[in-house]
């Protein structure tokens, strides 16, 4: 049986659902890290967002690298910044166990061309703060997210030629 690859469009949108979905995350969003408005009063905290780091080809198919922030917003004087820690690593958290062994996890719908997404290994959670116009503080952490390929060589879209001299 074919397997049906996800591409790196369907994990994106992905996460975006994620975010979306999730009733601790407000705003989310995609692109390198100085994409990031902090200056902004009019994002929605808290905010997930997600880096692009890489992608690694293994045997069994690929593992897309990210960097995902999850921050909010801190009051003037850090009053509730120890509270936002605990929640925003709490939403990290989630995350992490989504792609773990979630019931959310499409397969559970027996549905072979639903995307199916995974991770495994220990992860490294890194508390930060910014100040800017506004102060935020937060959790960045790095994940792989593996999906099935098959390295199909039939559907390339080139002449049906040879390539070697």
């Amino acid at each position: 049986m074919a397997i049906n690859n996800k591409t790196y469009n369907n994990l994106i949108d992905t996460l975006k659902e994620l975010g979306a979905q999730h009733h601790q995350i407000s705003t989310t969003t995609v692109g390198d890290i100085f994409d990031i408005d902090l200056e902004s009063k009019n994002t929605k905290y808290p905010l997930m967002h997600i880096n692009p780091i890489s992608v690694t080809t293994a045997s069994f198919g690929l593992i897309y690298n990210f960097q995902i922030f999850v921050m909010d917003l801190v009051d003037a004087d850090n009053a509730n910044e120890q509270d936002v820690y605990n929640d925003v690593l709490q939403t990290c958290i989630d995350i992490i166990s989504i792609f773990r062994n979630s019931k959310w996890q499409a397969q559970l719908t027996l549905d072979l061309d639903a995307p199916v997404y995974f991770t495994d290994g220990d992860y490294t959670l890194e508390p930060f703060t910014e100040r800017f116009s506004q102060s935020v503080t937060g959790w960045v952490f790095q994940i792989g997210i593996v999906v099935a390929n098959d390295f199909q060589s039939c559907e390339i879209p080139m002449a049906d030629t040879y390539i070697g001299q």
